[in-house]
C-alpha cells in the first residue's frame, strides 16, 4: 500500500489546482498559496492544504492566510 506523499512540489501543486508553473512560483513566492514550506532555496507545498483548496475549504480561499503547522 503506498502512501500519499505529504508535500509536493510548486509544479504540482500548480497542476493540481490547474494554474501554471509561472504563476504557481509566482503565488508561492508571494505567500498566496496555502500551505507553502520554504526549505532552504526550495519551495514545497502540502499536500494537505492543497486537498482543503479543491474541497472549497472557505479558511483556503483566494488572499486567504495560511494556518500555522499546515
Amino acid at each position: 500500500m503506498s502512501e500519499k506523499a505529504r508535500t509536493v512540489s510548486v509544479e504540482d501543486a500548480g497542476q493540481q489546482l490547474g494554474i501554471g508553473r509561472q504563476l504557481a512560483y509566482e503565488l508561492a513566492r508571494g505567500g498566496k498559496l496555502p500551505g507553502v514550506i520554504k526549505l532552504g532555496h526550495r519551495y514545497v507545498v502540502s499536500q494537505a492544504a492543497i486537498d482543503r483548496v479543491l474541497a472549497g475549504d472557505p479558511s483556503y480561499g483566494a488572499g486567504a492566510k495560511t494556518p500555522a503547522g499546515v
